[in-house]
Protein backbone atom coordinates (compact mmCIF):
# COMPACT_ATOMS: atom_id res chain seq x y z
CA UNK A 1 0.00 0.00 0.00
CA UNK A 2 1.03 3.35 -1.27
CA UNK A 3 2.19 5.95 1.56
CA UNK A 4 -0.15 9.45 1.81
CA UNK A 5 2.73 11.29 0.14
CA UNK A 6 3.00 8.87 -2.54
CA UNK A 7 2.81 11.14 -6.03
CA UNK A 8 2.12 7.26 -7.81
CA UNK A 9 -1.90 7.85 -7.27
CA UNK A 10 -2.24 4.39 -6.22
CA UNK A 11 -3.34 5.73 -2.66
CA UNK A 12 -7.07 3.91 -2.04
CA UNK A 13 -9.52 7.07 -2.37
CA UNK A 14 -10.53 6.34 0.89
CA UNK A 15 -6.98 6.81 2.99
CA UNK A 16 -8.16 10.78 1.87
CA UNK A 17 -11.11 10.48 3.94
CA UNK A 18 -8.64 8.77 6.72
CA UNK A 19 -5.78 10.33 6.72
CA UNK A 20 -6.74 13.88 5.78
CA UNK A 21 -4.45 14.14 3.31
CA UNK A 22 -5.51 16.22 -0.04
CA UNK A 23 -6.85 14.33 -3.27
CA UNK A 24 -4.07 14.99 -6.24
CA UNK A 25 -5.11 18.03 -7.83
CA UNK A 26 -5.16 18.78 -11.62
CA UNK A 27 -4.89 22.19 -13.47
CA UNK A 28 -9.28 22.78 -13.31
CA UNK A 29 -8.97 22.62 -9.58
CA UNK A 30 -6.36 24.50 -9.24
CA UNK A 31 -7.95 27.12 -11.38
CA UNK A 32 -11.07 27.28 -9.71
CA UNK A 33 -9.20 27.29 -6.19
CA UNK A 34 -7.31 30.47 -8.03
CA UNK A 35 -10.01 32.23 -8.79
CA UNK A 36 -11.80 31.40 -5.02
CA UNK A 37 -8.93 32.58 -3.41
CA UNK A 38 -9.16 35.81 -5.86
CA UNK A 39 -12.63 36.65 -5.40
CA UNK A 40 -12.63 36.38 -1.52
CA UNK A 41 -9.05 38.82 -1.61
CA UNK A 42 -11.31 41.02 -3.80
CA UNK A 43 -14.22 40.68 -1.34
CA UNK A 44 -11.99 41.51 1.57
CA UNK A 45 -10.38 44.90 0.07
CA UNK A 46 -13.90 45.96 -0.64
CA UNK A 47 -14.76 45.52 3.14
CA UNK A 48 -11.48 47.74 4.04
CA UNK A 49 -12.77 49.95 1.12
CA UNK A 50 -15.87 50.55 2.79
CA UNK A 51 -14.74 50.63 6.31
CA UNK A 52 -12.52 53.28 5.37
CA UNK A 53 -15.83 54.87 3.30
CA UNK A 54 -18.00 54.78 6.35
CA UNK A 55 -15.40 56.59 8.69
CA UNK A 56 -15.16 59.38 6.14
CA UNK A 57 -18.72 59.76 6.25
CA UNK A 58 -19.18 59.94 9.97
CA UNK A 59 -16.10 62.71 10.28
CA UNK A 60 -17.90 64.43 7.58
CA UNK A 61 -21.26 64.34 9.47
CA UNK A 62 -19.74 64.93 13.05
CA UNK A 63 -16.53 67.48 11.90
CA UNK A 64 -17.95 69.43 8.67
CA UNK A 65 -21.40 68.54 8.64
CA UNK A 66 -21.32 67.11 5.44
CA UNK A 67 -21.67 63.52 4.97
CA UNK A 68 -20.80 62.06 1.70
CA UNK A 69 -23.68 61.34 -0.28
CA UNK A 70 -25.22 57.65 -1.05
CA UNK A 71 -22.51 55.82 1.26
CA UNK A 72 -26.05 53.95 3.04
CA UNK A 73 -26.99 52.56 -0.56
CA UNK A 74 -23.60 51.64 -1.46
CA UNK A 75 -23.01 49.30 1.77
CA UNK A 76 -26.35 47.82 1.37
CA UNK A 77 -25.66 47.07 -1.94
CA UNK A 78 -22.05 45.53 -0.83
CA UNK A 79 -23.02 43.42 1.49
CA UNK A 80 -24.79 40.89 -0.54
CA UNK A 81 -21.80 41.02 -2.97
CA UNK A 82 -19.42 40.77 -1.27
CA UNK A 83 -20.84 37.73 0.59
CA UNK A 84 -21.32 35.97 -2.68
CA UNK A 85 -17.68 37.11 -3.80
CA UNK A 86 -16.16 35.32 -0.89
CA UNK A 87 -19.05 32.71 -0.38
CA UNK A 88 -16.97 30.36 -2.96
CA UNK A 89 -13.62 30.15 -0.88
CA UNK A 90 -15.42 29.36 2.14
CA UNK A 91 -17.35 26.50 0.85
CA UNK A 92 -14.32 25.10 -0.90
CA UNK A 93 -12.05 24.95 2.26
CA UNK A 94 -15.10 23.61 4.70
CA UNK A 95 -15.32 27.21 6.72
CA UNK A 96 -18.60 27.44 6.73
CA UNK A 97 -21.00 27.98 9.96
CA UNK A 98 -21.89 24.26 10.56
CA UNK A 99 -23.12 22.03 12.79
CA UNK A 100 -22.18 18.60 11.72
CA UNK A 101 -21.36 16.48 14.82
CA UNK A 102 -24.35 14.33 14.43
CA UNK A 103 -24.20 13.70 10.42
CA UNK A 104 -20.08 13.11 11.08
CA UNK A 105 -20.89 10.73 13.83
CA UNK A 106 -23.44 8.96 11.50
CA UNK A 107 -21.11 8.99 8.71
CA UNK A 108 -18.75 7.28 10.68
CA UNK A 109 -20.61 4.97 12.26
CA UNK A 110 -23.11 3.99 9.07
CA UNK A 111 -20.62 5.00 6.24
CA UNK A 112 -22.77 4.04 3.23
CA UNK A 113 -26.22 5.61 5.10
CA UNK A 114 -23.84 8.78 5.68
CA UNK A 115 -23.02 8.75 2.00
CA UNK A 116 -26.61 8.10 0.96
CA UNK A 117 -27.81 10.81 3.64
CA UNK A 118 -24.61 13.27 2.44
CA UNK A 119 -26.22 13.05 -1.41
CA UNK A 120 -29.42 14.04 -0.13
CA UNK A 121 -28.43 16.81 1.17
CA UNK A 122 -26.77 17.88 -1.63
CA UNK A 123 -29.63 17.50 -4.14
CA UNK A 124 -31.97 19.37 -1.79
CA UNK A 125 -29.29 22.15 -1.93
CA UNK A 126 -29.17 21.76 -5.82
CA UNK A 127 -33.16 22.27 -5.07
CA UNK A 128 -32.94 24.72 -3.12
CA UNK A 129 -30.17 26.75 -5.23
CA UNK A 130 -33.11 26.12 -8.62
CA UNK A 131 -35.45 27.55 -6.87
CA UNK A 132 -34.26 31.04 -5.63
CA UNK A 133 -32.56 31.34 -9.11
CA UNK A 134 -36.40 30.56 -10.36
CA UNK A 135 -37.55 33.31 -8.09
CA UNK A 136 -34.88 36.20 -9.34
CA UNK A 137 -34.06 35.59 -12.56
CA UNK A 138 -37.08 37.29 -13.60
CA UNK A 139 -37.10 40.46 -11.16
CA UNK A 140 -33.37 40.75 -12.72
CA UNK A 141 -34.51 40.78 -15.91
CA UNK A 142 -37.26 43.44 -14.99
CA UNK A 143 -34.48 45.22 -13.34
CA UNK A 144 -32.23 45.33 -16.30
CA UNK A 145 -35.40 45.78 -18.71
CA UNK A 146 -37.05 48.94 -16.76
CA UNK A 147 -33.22 50.31 -15.77
CA UNK A 148 -34.64 50.05 -12.08
CA UNK A 149 -31.49 51.67 -9.54
CA UNK A 150 -31.48 52.33 -6.21
CA UNK A 151 -30.68 55.79 -4.18
CA UNK A 152 -32.37 59.59 -5.00
CA UNK A 153 -32.13 60.72 -8.61
CA UNK A 154 -29.67 63.51 -8.50
CA UNK A 155 -27.99 62.57 -5.31
CA UNK A 156 -27.03 58.96 -5.67
CA UNK A 157 -27.87 56.52 -8.18
CA UNK A 158 -26.81 52.79 -8.81
CA UNK A 159 -28.21 50.37 -11.11
CA UNK A 160 -30.28 47.70 -9.27
CA UNK A 161 -30.09 44.93 -11.12
CA UNK A 162 -26.07 43.27 -10.04
CA UNK A 163 -27.12 43.35 -6.76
Amino acid sequence: MAEPGDESGDIPSGLYLETGAPPPRGALSASLEWILNSLNGLGSIWIFVLMILINLDAFGRTFFAHPIEGVVEIVEMSIVAIVFLQLGDATQRGRLTRSDGLFQRLLNGYPGFGRFLGAIFDLLGIIFMAIVLYGTVPEMIEAVNENLYYGSEGVFTAPKWPV
